[in-house]
């Protein structure tokens, strides 16, 4: 399908100074500080490579978690591991746009990489303003006349409009890299042609994401069908009128999502039969997983959906044609209540249908499982489930916009 906006197949890279945005943040060992999984620095290592072996000068932009976080540190680990995986020196500058970064960048040959800080150290990138005053910060200003190029393949990060994402755009010549590419002819294709029954299984812990999903699918008719699964289920229960006792009902409470089971209550009776809600679960007993009918839940906690459910949503899920997934079905950490998270997975990966998996722990899930059925697995979450909700990711928006720009 054709993008509207450039790509790296657009520009002349040789002997250039380019900038590309990565997401190479990753779960890192809060008592060691060591990288736990490098999936992500892997991923974009076809992009990084792909600029060098063209001859330009690669200037990698990235982030890592958050200010009061224990993962928020410095990318020296990401520098080597990414040397590791490409079979090439990365270099590490501890700076993000002062003289060092600025002489740093200066000093580069032909099919040199360097990666500056963690972006996130400087306080102006995360301040919440539109993309066009983003371009007014103090970290483009000083680095965008230093390159020719700005490469943004951060599709996790797309629904984020902060400046390392859409600032450069208004001052370079900026195209989407191989991640950004990928991700988003996948979904733009799969949003462009659904073809029925199109089901959504939507669970995980952050219910609001999957009910503005759910609401804007079924909305608008392209949904047939939303299995719900994990605490999104567990409102759902609620909001039918199921007991799902103290304890499950008190971590929603500290959740902040009770405000949810009323909505809940609404969309199950406007879209009534479409929203499936679990008809057993699975409980935290002793140690033990625990099976009960929902209608005879006791007071311990629900850690994954039971075996007649899943039975119930994989006869569903092999009648699809469109598959989209979001979210475990529990806590699938845990061996005995990994059941219902890869039990769904296989049988998505089992059915003819077109299917994408959204970011995150479901995303991990799958890749840990070797799956090969499963037409698209996604790097992003959050961008793919607001994709999925009908909204528009700033990053993807900036490069629609200045793509006319530059010739």
């Amino acid at each position: 399908m054709s993008l509207d906006f450039y790509t790296i197949d657009d520009f002349d890279l040789e002997d250039k100074t380019v900038l590309v945005r990565v997401d190479i943040n990753s779960p890192v060992d809060p008592n060691t500080g060591l990288i736990l999984d490098d999936t992500r620095i892997k991923l974009h290592a076809g992009t990084i490579k792909e600029l060098s072996d063209k001859g330009a000068k690669t200037v990698i932009l990235a982030h890592q978690s958050r200010p009061g976080k224990k993962d928020f540190t410095t990318l020296e680990q990401h520098a080597r591991s990414l040397s590791k995986i490409l079979n090439h020196e990365v270099g590490y500058i501890d700076d993000i746009f002062g003289s060092n970064a600025r002489n740093a960048i200066s000093r580069m040959q032909r099919g040199d990489i360097i990666l500056l800080e963690n972006v996130r150290f400087y306080s102006e990138e995360v301040l919440k303003r539109e993309p066009r005053l983003q371009a007014e910060t103090h970290m483009v200003k000083k680095l965008a006349p230093l390159a020719d190029y700005f490469i943004n393949d951060a599709f996790a990060a797309a629904h984020r409009s902060h400046a390392s994402l859409v600032g450069f755009a208004f001052k370079l010549p900026s195209g989407a890299g191989r991640v950004m590419e990928r991700e988003l002819k996948a979904l733009y294709n799969a949003l462009s042609n659904v073809k029925k029954p199109c089901v959504y299984v939507l669970g995980g812990v952050k219910v609001d994401d999957s009910i503005m999903v759910m609401e804007h699918t079924l909305e608008n008719g392209s949904a047939d069908y939303v299995l719900t699964t994990g605490l999104v289920a567990n409102i759902f229960l609620l909001g039918a009128g199921f007991d799902i006792g103290e304890y499950n009902k008190k971590f929603i409470e500290t959740k902040g999502y009770w405000d949810y089971v009323k909505k809940a209550e609404e969309l199950l009776k406007k879209f009534n039969g479409k929203i499936k809600i679990p008809v057993d679960l699975a409980l935290f007993i002793g140690g033990k997983r625990v099976e009960f009918p929902v209608s005879k839940l006791p007071n311990e906690p629900i850690y994954d959906i039971g075996t007649e459910t899943l039975k119930q949503y994989a006869e569903i899920i092999r009648s699809a044609e469109t598959l989209f997934a979001n979210g475990p079905a529990g806590v699938f950490e845990m061996e005995d209540f990994n059941i219902g998270t890869e039990d769904l997975l296989n049988a998505i990966a089992s059915s003819p249908g077109f299917s994408i998996i959204g970011g995150g722990h479901l995303a991990a899930a799958a890749n840990q499982m070797g799956l090969s059925g499963i037409s698209h697995i996604s790097s992003g979450g959050g961008a793919s489930i607001n994709m999925l909700a009908g909204e528009k990711l700033p990053v993807v928006e900036v490069l629609k916009q200045v793509a006319l720009t530059y010739k």
